[in-house]
């Protein structure tokens, strides 16, 4: 597995954060779209876990209608996005256990630092991270 670089819209990356400024206790969660490999759309998936201030876990329902969504634009799953709203933006060892697409990079935002907002990308494999550094697109 490599670590290049990935390329991540400003417009989306805004979406993103202000999505997780907006639940600033619970963890937010859901997908990313992709077309050609470039990440496009934005699918907030409601949080179902117990309790939300520490973990996600994706609304079923609104998963596969995100998926077929995504099916019907002709787009891919390209991440799967949560945040983590006092700890840092690094996977946990729940989000290790519980990942369970390879392929898909997994973006963490995380808003322990009060007025600076983080999102990192990890590739999860076997329960093993590697980050991959994110780069703004306009």
């Amino acid at each position: 597995m490599t670590s290049k670089e990935i390329q991540i819209p400003r417009k989306l990356t805004t979406q993103l954060l202000h999505l997780a400024q907006l639940s600033p206790e619970f963890e937010i969660c859901g997908l990313i779209g992709s077309q050609n490999h470039l990440p496009t759309t934005c699918y907030p998936i409601t949080n179902r876990a117990e309790p939300a201030q520490l973990r996600f876990l994706l609304d079923a329902t609104e998963q596969i209608n995100a998926m077929v969504q995504m099916r019907d634009a002709g787009e891919e799953l390209f991440a799967i996005y949560h945040s983590h709203p006092t700890a840092p933006a690094q996977p946990s060892s729940t989000d290790l256990a519980m990942a369970t697409y390879p392929d898909a990079l997994h973006l963490i935002i995380s808003l322990n630092t009060k007025g600076i907002l983080e999102m990192r990308g990890f590739k999860i494999t076997n329960q093993n991270a590697l980050e991959i550094p994110l780069m703004l697109a306009d």
